[in-house]
């Protein structure tokens, strides 16, 4: 019998030293069950998830990030609410990609270094030189068959492929083990590359098969004590959710191993922090249901900026789910409709509406044909609620924006509506403080001023300067120039866009 075993293992050995010496690509598995196996549907699919997630202004160096692996209908938009925080022109060397084994177990961790990754949309290169130095170390040495019908990285790569316009090389990692010390070695052989050159992708779902009520518990007490940033707390909160009183509760993340290992790198570095982006479970899909659900966090790890001009941020203070974004919306095109038909303004009962609408919040409607602008108007500070702020801003987009003619019947079925909350308004002394995609400005000198919202430098790839010099010239009529001796001012927003009609 022992001669059997030898003869097996030395057959074992042997393929798998066969299997590394030639270039193997590894082929998608889950094309077609978790996502689209067709490269013009995936990409349609994708563009979708892309337009209707939560939206965090670009702006933070970001490190890493925590994203959900399920379906696309079930979990795509978290995974893009993740994506988003980072800017697309990010320019990453390599992407760590790293997922908790759902197939098999062992003591360490399986790098993939003998091939490409292959989606519908294409080829991810992998980092082979990264890849083969990590398989010297004792505990990257494990097959990279552990990779061959694992789904929870291989989610993640037409997302990559899709969101950045520069796709870095990947790093594909798998870890088999739950041993809390060798996910810590794990993490300081990894270390050398933990860099602002390289981003971090952390693959993993969060509770499993709890109910509806139960999972929103436990994924909100696990994603605190990842944000807290204490692996110590983080593993404690996994062991008191674990008796948490739900039957049907398996576990509180899939990849905690995954999550434990980035804990570990972030750990003792001030300049870090993580952030909670996004939250929902199945039983949030049309194609779920409230019972057995499984959950799925976003969460970054970016490095702090210096300064308080983060403090209170509003896309910290605020924030719009999906059906609030959509009410929002629907109430600045319902207020347009009745002004063209019934020529006054509509009723709305304050009473039903969320709270985050009775906030006094300045905003601005921005109206578009065709992706041209047709209409913007609004305010930024305001001592009224922000449905009123939104239904008078509207209204003046619609019809008193003295750039254009007030709007038509027939133009209005082609109007598409975007709304831009606003928060403070911050006097700077140093453009160094205009963070692209985070900040708007506002540029006053004597009598004139004029501002730009902070989504049009990253729509027209402007530097900061051009930011200023458009600004200047086209909104405040100062020429240029006339920033360079003007006050200026900096704001936030968030901006909430209208789902494809």
């Amino acid at each position: 019998m022992r001669i059997v075993c030898l003869v097996l293992l030395s057959i074992f050995i042997v393929m798998e030293t066969f299997s590394q010496s030639r270039s193997t690509d590894r082929m998608p598995v889950a094309a077609g069950r978790f996502y689209s196996a067709d490269k013009e549907t995936l990409s349609k699919d994708i563009s979708g998830l892309f337009e209707n997630c939560v939206k965090t202004p670009a702006g933070a160096e970001v490190r890493a990030i925590i994203s959900p692996h399920a379906g696309y209908i079930f979990s795509g938009k978290v995974a893009a609410s993740a994506f988003s925080v980072i800017d697309r022109n990010a320019k990453y060397k390599n992407i760590f990609i790293i997922g908790s084994s759902h197939i098999m177990a062992f003591e360490g961790a399986s790098v993939y270094n003998i091939g490409d990754f292959v989606t519908p949309l294409g080829k991810l290169t992998v980092n082979k030189e990264i890849a083969d130095r990590l398989k010297e170390e004792k505990l990257f040495s494990f097959p990279v068959n552990a990779h061959l019908q694992e789904h929870s990285l291989e989610v993640q790569m037409p997302l990559i492929q899709y969101y950045f316009r520069d796709t870095p090389m990947i790093v594909p990692i798998i870890l088999g083990t739950n041993n809390t010390k060798n996910i810590q070695k794990i993490a300081e052989i990894l270390r050398p590359w933990f860099i602002s050159e390289n981003l971090f992708l952390i693959s993993s779902d969060f509770s499993h098969y709890p109910s509806y009520t139960t999972a929103n518990q436990v994924d909100k007490a696990t994603a605190d004590a990842i944000v807290a940033g204490d692996p110590a707390k983080f593993l404690s909160t996994l062991e008191k959710n674990s008796h948490t009183k739900d039957p049907g509760l398996a576990t509180s993340m899939c990849g905690w191993t995954s999550g434990l290992l980035l804990m570990y790198l972030a750990q003792g570095n001030p300049d870090l922090e993580f952030r909670k982006i996004d939250y929902c479970n199945s039983g949030d899909s049309r194609y779920g249901t409230k019972d057995e659900v499984v959950g799925y966090n976003a969460i970054a790890l970016v490095r702090k900026k210096q300064g308080n001009h983060e403090k209170g941020s509003i896309t910290e203070e605020i924030k719009f789910t999906e059906k609030e974004k959509n009410q929002l919306i629907a109430l600045a095109r319902d207020n347009i409709r009745s002004f063209l038909y019934d020529k006054k303004k509509v009723v709305v009962d304050e009473k039903s509406l969320p709270e985050v609408f009775k906030k006094d919040l300045g905003a601005f409607v921005t109206l578009k044909i065709n992706g041209n602008l047709r209409g913007c108007i609004g305010r930024f500070m305001s001592s009224e609620p922000l449905y009123q702020v939104v239904l008078e801003s509207s209204k003046s987009s619609a019809f008193e924006d003295p750039r254009f003619m007030p709007l038509t019947k027939e133009e209005f079925q082609k109007t598409e509506i975007e709304i831009t909350v606003l928060g403070p308004l911050k006097k700077i002394s140093n453009i160094d403080e205009i963070i692209l995609g985070r900040h708007g400005i506002y540029i006053k000198k004597d009598f004139r001023s004029g501002t730009m919202l902070p989504q049009v430098a990253t729509e027209n790839n402007w530097t900061v300067e051009e930011f200023l010099g458009y600004t200047a010239r086209d909104k405040a009529g100062i020429g240029w120039d006339g920033w360079k001796n003007a006050e200026l001012y900096i704001y936030e927003g968030i901006v909430l866009e209208e789902s494809k009609r």
